[in-house]
């Protein structure tokens, strides 16, 4: 009987022993060295970052270089339209015309025009943020932002919440006409995740407009094969992706961030930026896929009770 007894606790020894190595510092410091192998793989320059409350994940590569973010943006502008919303500014039944002035180029993907390729007529502002966010509808957004009063409103209002690195400079109709202007409309990895994080925890929106944009980045069907592409099938995932066209073999932006719920409920934050890659979209976004799934795995391996005081 007592043999059996010590090979319980020399098994039970063993088991915890590994358990400390996985959660060990070391183990964090290999994930960014991971990060480091994946991100190399989009010859390119690659920003990530991630948070999660309690959880030391050391995860950030290159995560305050300044990288573009195309329809990334588009989160940040809905928070911004939101709280124009909850200050009496508009309602979400504001109806707002859709000028011909707003279409954006044949290229740059707007259902709203392809609706109506003429324009000429009024969407509730509740619709607009549906199509900008979830559809990543370029037109949407132009619409939200000058009936917010342009985009430097938008851009000040972020700031005001206490997270620089996040520059909101030009349209969708700008971008479509300048290569160069995607450049201004950059951000920091660690500064999308910041706002994520305040989003998830302690949001600047009521509930009840919180639940909306969430719920409209969670079903937004772009970039399958980025964030969610390694992860396992029902996997909820609130995020917002950004792309550009490719240009003499370079692809300027191939971006996803976002909120991954993990089992036990918590709300992982994270962003992979890719820009001025050199290998093609499948490689692109293979590599935010495995980074994303390196993250959810350490994430994973430590509840908040396990992180050293």
């Amino acid at each position: 009987m007592r043999f059996v007894w010590q090979v319980k606790l020399a098994a039970g020894v063993a088991r915890a022993t590994l358990w400390l190595l996985l959660i060990s510092p070391c183990a964090y410091a290999q994930l960014s060295r991971q990060i480091e192998a994946i991100a190399a793989r989009a010859h390119g320059r690659v920003g990530v970052a991630c948070s999660l409350p309690g959880t030391p994940l050391d995860c950030n590569v290159n995560a305050t270089e300044g990288l573009p973010m195309q329809s990334v943006y588009k989160f940040p502008i809905a928070i911004a339209v939101l709280h124009a919303v909850e200050t009496g500014k508009l309602t979400l039944a504001t109806q707002v015309e859709f000028r011909p002035s707003d279409l954006i180029a044949p290229d740059q993907g707007s259902a709203l025009r392809d609706a109506h390729p003429h324009a000429g007529v009024s969407v509730p502002v509740e619709e607009l943020l549906r199509l900008a966010v979830s559809e990543s509808d370029g037109v949407a957004s132009d619409i939200l932002l000058r009936t917010l009063g342009g985009a430097p409103v938008a851009d000040a209002y972020i700031r005001s919440l206490g997270i620089p690195g996040i520059h909101i400079v030009d349209t969708e109709k700008t971008l479509g006409r300048e290569a160069r202007a995607q450049y201004r409309n950059d951000a920091q990895a660690q500064s999308l995740v910041a706002l994520l994080r305040l989003v998830a925890d302690h949001s600047p929106l009521t509930p009840q407009h919180t639940a909306l944009l969430l719920g409209w980045m969670t079903e937004s069907d772009t970039g399958p094969h980025r964030i969610k592409g390694l992860l396992p099938a029902r996997t909820i995932v609130a995020h917002k992706t950004g792309t550009s066209g490719t240009a003499s073999l370079v692809s300027n932006v191939t971006n996803d961030c976002g909120l991954i719920t993990l089992k036990d409920g918590r709300r992982l934050a994270i962003a992979v930026l890719v820009a001025d890659a050199h290998v093609p979209q499948p490689a692109r976004e293979a590599v935010i896929a495995e980074i994303a799934r390196a993250v959810w795995q350490a994430a994973g391996l430590a509840a908040p009770k396990d992180v050293p005081k």
